[in-house]
Formats: C-alpha cells, sequence, structure tokens
C-alpha cells in the first residue's frame, strides 16, 4: 500500500513539473528512420551548422528508434558514432536527466532530456549535449564535432 501510495505522488509531481506544451524546436515526425551501421551506431550523414542543436534544451539531439525501450543503446549508437573536432575518440558521461516535456511517446504522457558530458584528449572544457530519446528528428553532428572514423 506504502509503495502505491508513493507511485501515485510521483505521478501527480511529475504531472504538474511538465508544461501542456513543449519547448522542444526540432521535433520532426517526418524525419526519415534511423538506421544502423555494421558497427551498430547510428549512420549519421549531415553536419549541424545551428550552434543550439545539441547544446541547447530546446534544441535536443533527437534519437528516437523504433522503441524508448533501447533508450541506452540509442544514446550509446549516436554517442559512439562521434568524434572530436580533430576525429579525436571521445569519452562521454551521462550527468542527468532533465527538462520534463509532454511526449506521445511515453507511458507516463512525458519525457526527459538525457544530459552528456564529452571530453577528448587535448579539449579545454569538456561539452554538453542533450539527448531527447521520445522525439525524432533529422539526426546531425552537433557543431564542433566530427564522425568517428
Amino acid at each position: 500500500m506504502k509503495k502505491i501510495s508513493i507511485t501515485i505522488f510521483c505521478l501527480i509531481v511529475l504531472a504538474s513539473c511538465v508544461s501542456s506544451k513543449s519547448t522542444l524546436k526540432n521535433v520532426d515526425d517526418n524525419a526519415p528512420n534511423l538506421t544502423l551501421s555494421k558497427n551498430n551506431t547510428f549512420v549519421i550523414t549531415e553536419f549541424c551548422t545551428d550552434k543550439k542543436y545539441g547544446y541547447d534544451k530546446d534544441y535536443p539531439i533527437n534519437i528516437f528508434f523504433r522503441t524508448t525501450r533501447d533508450e541506452l543503446a540509442n544514446e550509446k549508437r549516436f554517442l559512439e558514432a562521434l568524434a572530436g573536432p580533430k576525429g579525436e575518440a571521445i569519452a562521454y558521461t551521462k550527468l542527468e536527466s532533465c527538462c520534463p516535456f509532454p511526449s506521445k511517446r511515453s507511458d507516463m504522457g512525458a519525457g526527459f532530456l538525457d544530459v552528456y558530458e564529452l571530453k577528448w584528449e587535448g579539449q579545454k572544457k569538456p561539452i554538453i549535449l542533450y539527448l531527447n530519446i521520445y522525439e525524432k528528428g533529422i539526426l546531425m553532428v552537433p557543431v564542433g564535432l566530427t564522425l568517428r572514423k
């Protein structure tokens, strides 16, 4: 009974924190479906020129792929396709989940962004990227990064 009460309380708090209108600016339900390379990373062919893409919580990298149940696998498929500005290998760490927004692809009716820190050798300051597993969008390489070879 106590567990049910806690669950109901959490759902009420979550519902009160989520606006009924999304602030995400780059959702595109008509974006092509993502495909996997033979290395099990996402195939990315475009480089973004918008400095907000991925770096701003309102312009996250949308990596919805079939289902949200493979959250970590899909984030890994994206992040492991990337490299530093000169092709350096990157290391990444998930810092938190934040920024709730309404989503029809979530059983709760809300999604969260995952915040990752990326580092590579010779870098002066780590970068922070916002990833969204709940919505579709054109998958691109964020400004300042390249593709892993």
